[in-house]
Formats: structure tokens, C-alpha cells, sequence
């Protein structure tokens, strides 16, 4: 007998009915999703949440009685097992961070394309992170820089951390991949791979997004002053 995978269950959040009736439409086609529910606001989306058991909440950022980082932190607090994916009309701002602070598994521009919004969908709902490539990038050159002669930070933040890993995730932190971390530390792509997995572990992080948030909030990098509007080149 042929078993089927139920699709995934998924709360529609934002404040503007047109934008919640066309991701329902994008979303109706993929018979991996089911949406459940819509909702207004924060308040209402975690009332929803609660009685509907969504495994997914397509979540809107800036919204009316209870923001959508309130709604996340209080999602994240009271069912964890039910996975947030923030979106924005805005590439980059101080929600983006909080977003993912609060617990967000993924945060996405509100442009994203169909296929782009199912296939995070299901990454969220398997666990896993998503954060576009180009608000990742933002991320770290609005938000973060690396000092050449930053001192190390707090052994209470980096926890166990080895130097060797205190280097790995500052340059994580500048926006270099594990290629260029490898060439950077003249050390191999494997050998990278396998210090990200422990600092992820020891920092009690999911992902580099929040590595990196991680990074600047622990002083081992610091916070651009000025010309943070011009910092959405490529790096």
C-alpha cells in the first residue's frame, strides 16, 4: 500500500488582505502545502497558531498590535516545534536581526519567487535555515565589521571555543564562504566544515545568519558608524 506525506501545514500572517490572498495563491498550486489560516496581526497569528498547529507561519515583519518579531518570540517560546518564515518589504533593517534573534528559521524579501517560497517552506519545516543570499550579504556589510587588531572575546561568550575557531568565525563574520575561510587560514575545506559544525554547537546557533549576529553582539566584531546605506555591494 502507497503511503503519502501530508503536506505541510502553513499560517498565512500579514496585515494586508491582498498580499495574504496572493501568497495563498502562490502557494495553492503545491500540493507539498496546505495553507490553514490567515491572520492580521501578531496577536491573532499566535491565538491561530495555538488551535490550528501550523508547521509552518509565513510571517509578515511589520504589522499593527503585535509585530511579527513579537509574534516569533512568542511562537518560538510557547511551540517550538512550529517553524517562522519572516518576510519584508525591506532588504535589510534592524528586523532582519531581531527577526532571527526572536527565533525566526528563515527570512525572505517579500519578492521572492513562487518556487523560491515553496522550496524555503520546506527547508524551514525540515529544520533547516533559510536567509537570502542577498539579505545575508546585507547582513553582514551594513550591520558588522572586522577590526585587524579586534581583541578576542569574553571567554564567557565564545564559550569552548579554540582560537583556531575564534578565527574561523570572525572571518565567517566578514562574509567569507568556506573556500575563502580555507584559503584565508591556509587550512583545508573539510577542516573548515568541521570547525563551523563545533562553533554552531558550542554557540548554540543554527546558522550563519546568526553566527554572525552572535559575532557582533559578543564584541568580536563591531557596528559600522556611518555609510551604512552604501554597504550593499558585493563582498
Amino acid at each position: 500500500m502507497t503511503t503519502t506525506t501530508p503536506p505541510i501545514r502553513v499560517l498565512l500572517v500579514d496585515d494586508q488582505p491582498l498580499v495574504r490572498r496572493g501568497l495563498s495563491l502562490i502557494l495553492s498550486p503545491d500540493p507539498s502545502v496546505e495553507v490553514v489560516g490567515e491572520a492580521e496581526d501578531g496577536e491573532r497569528a499566535v491565538a491561530l497558531a495555538h488551535r490550528l498547529r501550523p508547521d509552518v507561519v509565513v510571517m509578515d515583519i511589520r504589522m499593527p498590535v503585535l509585530d511579527g518579531v513579537g509574534a516569533t518570540e512568542e511562537l518560538s517560546r510557547t511551540l517550538p516545534d512550529c517553524k517562522v518564515l519572516a518576510l519584508s518589504t525591506f532588504d535589510m533593517d534592524e528586523y532582519v536581526v531581531a527577526a532571527l534573534r526572536a527565533g525566526a528559521h528563515g527570512f525572505l524579501p517579500k519578492d521572492v519567487s513562487p518556487e523560491d517560497l515553496g522550496a524555503a517552506i520546506r527547508t524551514v519545516h525540515a529544520g533547516e535555515a533559510v536567509v537570502a543570499p542577498r539579505l545575508l550579504s546585507r547582513l553582514i556589510s551594513t550591520y558588522v565589521r572586522a577590526p585587524l587588531d579586534a581583541p578576542p572575546p569574553p571567554a564567557a561568550v565564545t564559550g569552548e571555543l579554540t582560537p583556531r575557531e575564534v578565527e574561523v568565525w570572525r572571518l565567517m563574520a566578514t562574509g567569507l564562504d568556506n573556500t575563502g575561510i580555507a584559503r584565508a587560514m591556509d587550512i583545508s575545506h573539510s577542516t573548515v566544515k568541521n570547525h563551523i559544525t563545533s562553533i554552531f554547537g558550542k554557540l548554540d546557533v543554527r546558522d550563519r545568519a546568526q553566527a554572525v549576529i552572535a559575532a557582533y553582539e559578543s564584541g568580536l566584531i563591531t557596528a559600522r558608524t556611518g555609510g551604512g546605506d552604501q554597504a550593499g555591494g558585493s563582498l
